[in-house]
C-alpha cells in the first residue's frame, strides 16, 4: 500500500505541552447553570463574551445543503439579531450559493466559536425570510457603501474581472446619487434560523468538555440533555 506524506499531522503549536493537544481550563457547564430557553441562554452567554472581548463573537458558520444532491456548504456570516423566535444573518437571496440551498432544502445550521472563553454553540433549525419591512430596518443601519453594494453584488456569480464589479457599483452609484434614503433591494434581506436544537459547548481538559443540547419538545417546552463528548 503506497502511503503519500502528510502535509499536516496533528499540530500543537499553540499549545504549552508540546506533542499534545492545548488542555481546556476556563470554564465549567452544569444543567443548573442554564436558563429555561436557548435564546436567553445564548443571550447570557453572548453577553459574558462581549464583556470578555471575545473577538467579533457575532461572527458564525452558517451551513446549508442542497437537495437533492445533499452536497454541504459553509461559510463565515455576521449573525446580526436574536429573539424569541431565532438567529437572523443577512444576505443575498438569489444568486448566492446558500439561496440555492435553502431553495430546496430550508433546515441550516449555525456554529459560534468562542477561542477566548472556550465555548461553542451549535443551533439547528428551520430558516425562515424576513419580510421587506423587517430588512429594511437592519439596512438603513449599514454605511452608505455596503447599502449599495447589496445592491451591486450578483453574490457568488463568476465575474470576468474585478473592472466588472467596479462598473456594477458605479452604475449603482449613479441611480442612487443624491438619494440617502435607499431601499433594500427586494432580493436581499435577513434569514432567521429557527432553533429546534441548539448546543451549548464547555472546553474542559482531556477533551472531557461539557455538553447541554435543547431539544424543542410540544409547545414552547425545550428539554435539555447532557451529551457524551
Amino acid at each position: 500500500m503506497l502511503h503519500t506524506a502528510k502535509k499536516i499531522f496533528a499540530p500543537t503549536s499553540n499549545s504549552s505541552d508540546p506533542g499534545h493537544a492545548t488542555q481546556y481550563t476556563k470554564g465549567a457547564l452544569s444543567h443548573s447553570d442554564l436558563l429555561p430557553s436557548p435564546t436567553d441562554q445564548f443571550h447570557a452567554w453572548f453577553a459574558e463574551a462581549q464583556a470578555n472581548s471575545v473577538y467579533q463573537p457575532e461572527t458564525v458558520t452558517l451551513s446549508t445543503a442542497s437537495l437533492p444532491s445533499g452536497k454541504v456548504s459553509a461559510r463565515m456570516v455576521y449573525m446580526k439579531e436574536l429573539d424569541a423566535r431565532g438567529f437572523v444573518i443577512y444576505s443575498n437571496w438569489a444568486t448566492s450559493r446558500k439561496a440555492e440551498d435553502t431553495r430546496s432544502n430550508p433546515y441550516a445550521a449555525l456554529t459560534f466559536w468562542w477561542h477566548e472563553m472556550e465555548r461553542q454553540v451549535r443551533v439547528e433549525g428551520p430558516t425562515e425570510r424576513l419580510t421587506s419591512e423587517e430588512s429594511q430596518v437592519y439596512y438603513d443601519t449599514r454605511i452608505r457603501g455596503s447599502r449599495l453594494g447589496a445592491w451591486a453584488s450578483e453574490q457568488s456569480k463568476v465575474l470576468q474581472g474585478r473592472e466588472e464589479l467596479e462598473k456594477r457599483v458605479e452604475d449603482v452609484e449613479k441611480r442612487f446619487d443624491g438619494k440617502e434614503e435607499i431601499p433594500v433591494p427586494e432580493f436581499w434581506g435577513g434569514l432567521r434560523v429557527v432553533p429546534e436544537v441548539v448546543e451549548f459547548w464547555q472546553g474542559r481538559p482531556s477533551r472531557l468538555h461539557d455538553r447541554l443540547r435543547y431539544t424543542k419538545g410540544e409547545g414552547e417546552e425545550w428539554k435539555v440533555e447532557r451529551l457524551s463528548p
